[in-house]
């Protein structure tokens, strides 16, 4: 009988109920993450029902999709620059949660931010652990050895009443990424590069086990950034093996282990990680010791090239053209060059401390061009926090970019931050869908540091050059 892998060991230790070809498995589940935007029918479902939240102390909340990203008052202060509707959730959320004895990360904690960079950052989201959101991009948390995954209203519900989950047992893919990386490429061009090859579907029906010497060598940030898009490639949830990198991340954090319990955390973590003979459904090999800089050219994340290349030949399928006719891009034509309107640094992919590092070294002394607006959103208020005492936000100003609050921002568009019809956006966040960051917008997905050099320059731009 051949070893397990990391999945398939989190995934045991977790059955409540196991699968049956008549029914889902039981899952429990050790964290929940709730936000603005996806609760409001769960608990209205639970008031309803006169149901309780099963476990206040494994749900942690937030604000972070709906919230103005200027400076805000308070609650009263919402409506002089939130959607109403944006401004309704947010003022659901934090009756729901005092009605429910939930605790919020509202406006008035230090540790409010985007769910997906504040669950790494207070030390909730730790190895081994079951996490779910309803938000599809919970597969961030797998960059810890968690097996986490997003969930739709009605299951928030559900894991709010029973703390349990109903879920099919995926199938297991390894992708093993091997090389350094060549200077100014990141973690977001090996994950838009991975997506590029095996598509926007390759993961589907699938947890992927990324590995190899290449994860091996990164930090939490950039790890954390390559589990977030697994989803774009279809997958039900992307996870790494728990390491010494991972263990010094998460040491002293708040809601991390202590003491004895720590010891014993540690070591039942260091266990994790598949074993040697353990077998995936699949196995894909990708050397990225040659890897450019990526952007995408079309309208999902799986339409990218490298930043020097030009737009792929027109394949004859009807969704490439509607995606280059809503782009305004033409087959042949180079990406580097093409005119840019907005650039957005930030989201749960890239709005961390190194990010914003990263976009500060190319904009230091440097100035945005003219006909560029560039917004800057830490992932959290501590992130704010620690970039200001670093003096970062002094540069971005300089150059002549917006710094704002924490929150979701331009990755979406419901906040107030959208883009106008037409305009072209270099943006660091996940996804490139028609209307996504705004009706009409464009967004060309990218890393901090070509979104950076992008600003400066007004067009789509090589980092390298600048470096």
């Amino acid at each position: 009988m051949s070893g397990k892998s990391l999945f398939e060991k989190v995934w045991d230790d977790h059955i409540v109920i196991p699968e049956s070809p008549a029914n889902p498995a039981v899952l429990y589940i050790d964290l929940h993450l709730v936000h603005e935007v996806t609760t409001p029918q769960a608990f209205t479902l639970m008031r309803e029902q006169g149901l309780p939240v099963r476990r206040t102390d494994l749900t942690l909340a937030t604000l972070d999709h709906s919230t103005p990203t200027v400076p805000i008052t308070g609650l009263d202060d919402l409506d002089r620059v939130t959607p109403p509707a944006q401004a309704k959730q947010i003022r659901q959320m934090v009756s729901n949660c005092a009605d429910f004895g939930v605790e919020l990360h509202g406006f008035d904690s230090d540790q409010r931010g985007i769910v997906h960079v504040i669950g790494p950052e207070i030390g909730a989201t730790q190895p081994g652990k079951t996490i779910v959101c309803g938000d599809s991009h919970s597969s961030t948390h797998g960059a810890f050895g968690a097996l986490a995954f997003g969930i739709g209203s009605t299951e928030v519900g559900h894991v709010l009443a029973t703390q349990c989950l109903l879920q099919r047992k995926p199938k297991t893919m390894a992708i093993n990424i091997e090389g350094r990386l060549p200077a100014g490429v990141t973690a977001k061009d090996i994950i838009l590069a991975t997506i590029g090859r095996i598509g926007v579907d390759g993961g589907t029906g699938h947890v992927i086990e990324f590995r190899g010497s290449t994860i091996r060598g990164l930090s939490m940030e950039e790890r954390m950034t390559i589990c977030n898009m697994t989803i774009e490639a279809g997958a039900r949830a992307g996870m790494m093996a728990p390491d010494d990198t991972t263990v010094e991340f998460l040491a002293g954090r708040p809601q991390a282990p202590q003491g004895a319990a720590w010891d014993a955390a540690v070591t039942r973590w260091l266990s994790l990680p598949s074993d040697a003979d353990a077998t995936f459904d699949r196995e894909i090999d990708i050397d990225i010791s040659q890897l450019a800089p990526m952007v995408t050219f079309g309208t999902n994340p799986g339409m990218v090239v490298p930043v020097t290349e030009a737009v792929p030949a027109d394949t004859g399928n009807l969704s490439f053209r509607q995606a280059l006719d809503y782009m305004g891009l033409e087959p042949g034509q180079s990406m580097q060059g093409t005119r840019v309107d907005v650039v957005f640094i930030g989201s749960c992919t890239n709005s961390r401390l190194p990010d914003l590092r990263a976009a500060a070294q190319i904009l230091r002394n440097r100035s945005i061009a003219k006909s560029v607006r560039m917004l800057v959103v830490p992932g959290s208020e501590i992130i704010k926090q620690q970039a200001e005492a670093e003096g970062l936000d002094k540069i971005f100003l300089a150059a002549g970019a917006e710094w704002r609050e924490a929150g979701c921002s331009m990755c979406l568009g419901m906040n107030g931050d959208v883009l106008k019809p037409g305009q072209l956006c270099v943006s660091t966040s996940n996804r490139n869908f028609e209307g996504r960051q705004g009706v009409g917008g464009r967004t060309v997905l990218a890393s901090p540091e070509t979104a950076a050099a992008s600003a400066v320059n007004g067009v789509i731009t090589d980092p390298r050059t600048l470096l």
